[in-house]
């Protein structure tokens, strides 16, 4: 599921929700449970996270293993 995903991707880099939350305009809290899968994370939010951490966003939803972005990007 994706918020796994999102949870890994941050941890990985080593940055904090807050963080992550006013990149994509939001309070902690809805983007906190974002990651724990108890609130349905909007597209817009996805491709925002996508662009965040160069990853694709089947990546960020499960639909592959393969992190890397369409060409192009």
């Amino acid at each position: 599921m994706y918020f796994r995903r999102i949870y890994e991707l941050r941890e990985d880099h080593d940055i904090k929700q807050k963080v992550v939350a006013e990149y994509l305009g939001m309070d902690p809290t809805v983007y906190r449970r974002y990651e724990k899968g108890t609130r349905a994370i909007p597209v817009e939010a996805v491709i925002k996270l996508a662009d965040f951490y160069k990853v694709s966003t089947d990546y960020l939803l499960g639909r592959t293993d393969d992190p890397t972005p369409p060409r192009g990007k």
